[in-house]
């Protein structure tokens, strides 16, 4: 999809590789794993809990022209939807093609039905999801 996935924590880069080696959800993992131990990029994205000195989980899609397309934020605690990612990964594919359309929430693919934002939809998006 020509897309680069790169993970970053405020663990240093030996917490990270003991992680790696110890947690089996994370042995198939081949892309890279960034240490901010400072957190530095942690604060530049605004995810950086100076009372902690920890960051909140925040995933961010960033175009290639570095242009952000999405970003989410959860609590420490709070595991992410690799689909969910997905789906928001190829809408804000789809929509870099077709910027007059809107992706509804249940668009998940190429092909899946997009709306034309207009005045006319406000308060209509069910009417005009539904074809009604």
């Amino acid at each position: 999809m020509g897309a680069e996935i790169i993970t970053v924590s405020t663990d240093t880069k030996f917490v990270q590789l003991a992680w790696q080696r110890e947690e089996k959800m994370l042995k198939d993992v081949k892309y890279p794993m960034g240490a901010d131990p400072t957190g530095k990029l942690s604060k530049m994205f605004g995810v950086y809990d100076e009372d902690t000195g920890l960051a909140l989980r925040g995933t961010f899609i960033i175009s290639p022209k570095g242009k952000l397309l999405n970003s989410e934020v959860n609590f420490y605690n709070m595991g992410r939807n690799i689909d969910e990612l997905m789906r928001k990964f190829k809408a804000n594919l789809h929509l870099s093609k077709h910027a007059a359309e809107g992706c509804p929430a249940k668009w998940k693919d190429e092909g899946d039905k997009t709306l034309t934002p207009s005045p006319q939809m406000v308060g209509k998006v069910y009417e005009a999801y539904e074809g009604k």
